[in-house]
């Protein structure tokens, strides 16, 4: 099947033509409408596209901004298959590649994402570390407590302030101690959110 004029992904979409869409991923002519199969693939969460969009992130050659939005689909679909895939591609070269899927590996949640996922909150880019330290908070394995207590000293407030934010989510008494001691950093964002994480993390008091 080619395509002579550009594929209509809001009809495509609206008809949940997944075969169409998953060609429309192809359409060489035009980056904005493989973009939009990519992101309509994405929302409706049909698992016959994990292997194209796989192939997508997986090619070096892509757009970064098309393997970003490939990546993103994935994380929505949360089909197991993305796991190693998306763990690679936290080693891209595109700053943009390896912090959506550091957001993708959060939504699928797999155990296997965790050690990748600590191992990114070392990434040079801060937007990579942000990402990665919010997954890690809705994934809630108790092996990234260790890795976000220390990313509470990370050099960008922004990051600090997912750490905190995924410590709260955690919920563990080894993270109070930690999270009291940010009430004492001067950086605002970081106060104005530990605020409501440490009540929640009061050991109990023995009866």
């Amino acid at each position: 099947m080619l395509f002579f004029l550009p594929p209509n992904i809001a009809k495509l979409k609206e008809q949940r033509n997944i075969r169409g869409l998953i060609k429309a991923l192809s359409y060489k002519k035009d980056l904005f409408v493989r973009k939009a199969a990519a992101e309509a693939l994405g929302q409706i969460g049909d698992q016959q596209a994990v292997e194209p969009l796989i192939a997508t992130l997986q090619n070096k050659n892509e757009n970064k901004g098309l393997r970003g939005n490939a990546a993103e689909a994935l994380g929505k679909i949360g089909d197991p298959r993305a796991v190693e895939p998306l763990s690679a591609a936290l080693q891209s070269w595109d700053v943009s590649v390896r912090q959506s899927a550091a957001e993708a590996l959060g939504q699928i949640g797999d155990p296997r994402v965790v050690e990748p996922l600590i191992a990114a909150l070392q990434d040079k880019a801060s937007i990579v570390r942000q990402s990665a330290a919010e997954a890690l908070g809705k994934i809630g394995d108790p092996r990234a407590v260790e890795p976000l207590i220390a990313t509470l000293q990370d050099k960008d407030k922004y990051v600090r302030q997912y750490a905190v934010k995924a410590l709260g989510r955690l919920g563990v008494p080894r993270a109070v101690e930690p999270l009291i001691a940010a009430l004492q950093h001067k950086d605002y964002i970081v106060v104005g959110d530990v605020h409501e994480p440490v009540p929640n993390l009061r050991p109990s008091m023995p009866s």
